[in-house]
């Protein structure tokens, strides 16, 4: 009978395979281990759930623990040779962020996922390397004495697991923790502000822009109140504010007007800046960026906000100025955990380094950045916090570190007799904006006193496009935002509230 032949030959397969011991590949016996360390230790520290990943041995691959996934840690993390490390990092996110184009997806010209990275596509050791993980945490504290730093998982809404909280000792430490929005104290900023800085903030400028749309079609709202929630206030001049205030102002022109044609009178944009926009560009190109922003309906302001009400903000003159949307852009500062860090500090508040971007005061701990910066005794000047500064920041501390472990000083206090080779030399590339209207601006000089080529208009717009179409990490994201460019340029962007 067919049914009692294949019975005996189960029953004889699930003997044979019962009689076989287990095997483990070298990724489940790591694991195992770090299951076992945690569990051993944990007796030491009842408040750490697992105590983590302990020092690494003479004849395993030395450990490199990278704080961030921004551009300085991303592109360290890309660069890195992984056979001669494990890399661990270790961030609140698990992607990079494009950000000279998230301006872009606030209203609908990209999709979100066009600016996002995986760490895993950057450096896919990290997913497939025994000795590399990602670990989902913020780092809460460095214990330089012991080359450990302190973490905490990250989670998210209100039924979740409690955090844990585990240890990862190191062999050579990276801080690219960078640097957080500066709200200057200004009352109110961060409680009712929007900063343009991660993709979950453009994606909360979308919904709320959308919603406010929708709102004020419904019957019954007072023509006071639509001009309220129509008004978008962006706070500061930079690159960022002006980008995105471009990108505003285009949705406006192009889409607002013909979806929302009952509002179309009310929604309108102001741009409050204390200073001059755009400050670090050719005097020529801000004279040409404040005719464009002018000329597509953005009001100009200039004063100092004194404080950030729910439905308004206060200059310093006394002025009120009423907004349903509130984007913040006025720079950075030192986070929380870069000003814990008992070391000597960079003016502004940044990670001291050296020309070779070491903390001089502890061993085998770097820093890249916006959360870094060149001590005084160095006699260099502490640099911007832009991308090209912070990649070029990863890609030379890749070499070094790679330079490293060829020479043998991968592993804890073994490189103090290594040469570290050149210094790192900062080369400015030139500065680019878009202001809206296929407009844009490039500013090729090397400094602001400088002389270089300097160009505005369409010609400038499509430079700036390609540039940062090439600058896109991945085949993959290229393919996303080229294909996001030509079908918000044939059906228009897509408004809806997701």
């Amino acid at each position: 009978m067919p049914w009692l032949r294949n019975f005996i030959q189960l029953s004889a397969n699930f003997t044979r395979q019962s009689s076989v011991k287990p095997t483990f590949t070298p990724s489940l016996t790591r694991l195992l281990q770090f299951s076992t360390e945690s569990q051993s230790q944990a007796v030491d520290n009842s408040t750490d759930k697992y105590a983590g990943m302990g020092p690494t041995k003479g004849d395993e691959k030395p450990r490199v623990v990278v704080l961030g996934t921004g551009w300085a840690g991303c592109r360290l993390i890309k660069d890195i040779d992984t056979k001669i490390y494990d890399v661990v990092c270790v961030s609140p996110r698990n992607h990079m962020v494009f950000t000279p184009l998230l301006a872009s997806t606030c209203v609908g010209t990209l999709e979100f996922r066009s600016v996002a990275e995986p760490i895993g596509r950057i450096q896919p050791a990290i997913s497939r390397e025994p000795g590399s993980f990602f670990f989902l945490s913020n780092c809460t504290r460095a214990d330089f004495q012991n080359h450990e730093v302190h973490c905490q998982t990250v989670t998210d809404g209100v039924d979740t697991l409690d955090p844990w909280n585990f240890r990862v000792s190191y062999d050579k430490l990276v801080i690219a923790a960078g640097a957080e929005a500066s709200t200057f104290g200004i009352q109110g900023a961060k409680e009712h502000a929007i900063f343009l800085r991660e993709v979950h903030h453009a994606q909360e400028i979308r919904r709320k822009l959308l919603l406010n749309l929708m709102l004020s079609d419904v019957p019954g709202v007072t023509d006071e109140e639509k001009h309220r929630l129509l008004h978008c206030v962006v706070v500061g001049g930079g690159p960022t504010g002006v980008e995105f205030s471009g990108e505003l102002s285009d949705f406006i022109m192009r889409d607002v007007r013909q979806r929302y044609a009952h509002v179309k009178d009310y929604i309108r944009v102001t741009l409050v800046e204390a200073n001059e926009i755009l400050s670090s560009f050719d005097d020529r190109l801000r004279t040409y960026a404040i005719k464009q922003l002018t000329k597509s309906g953005v009001h100009l302001v200039r004063g100092i906000v004194k404080d950030v009400q729910p439905q308004k903000i206060i200059l310093s003159d006394g002025t009120d100025i009423p907004y349903g949307l509130l984007v913040w852009s006025t720079g950075v500062g030192p986070s929380p955990f870069v000003n814990s860090l008992d070391i000597p500090k960079a003016p502004g508040g940044r990670i001291g380094i050296d020309e070779w971007l070491r903390v001089p005061s502890v061993q085998d701990v770097f820093a890249i950045g916006d959360c870094s910066g060149f001590l005084e005794s160095t006699g260099k000047p502490v640099l911007p916090a832009l991308a090209q500064v912070a990649e070029r920041q990863g890609k030379y501390l890749a070499k070094v570190l790679n330079h490293i472990g060829k020479a043998g000083g991968g592993h804890a206090n073994a490189a103090k007799e290594i040469d570290f080779g050149t210094p790192f030399v900062y080369k400015h590339m030139g500065s680019m904006a878009t202001v809206g209207r296929y407009k844009a601006l490039v500013d090729l000089r090397k400094n602001k006193e400088g002389k270089g080529l300097s160009l505005a208009g369409f010609v400038s717009w499509f430079i700036w496009r390609s540039a940062y179409l090439t600058r896109v990490i991945s085949w993959r994201n290229r393919f996303y935002v080229a294909i996001n460019w030509l079908t918000t340029l044939v059906f228009g962007r897509d408004i809806s509230r997701i």
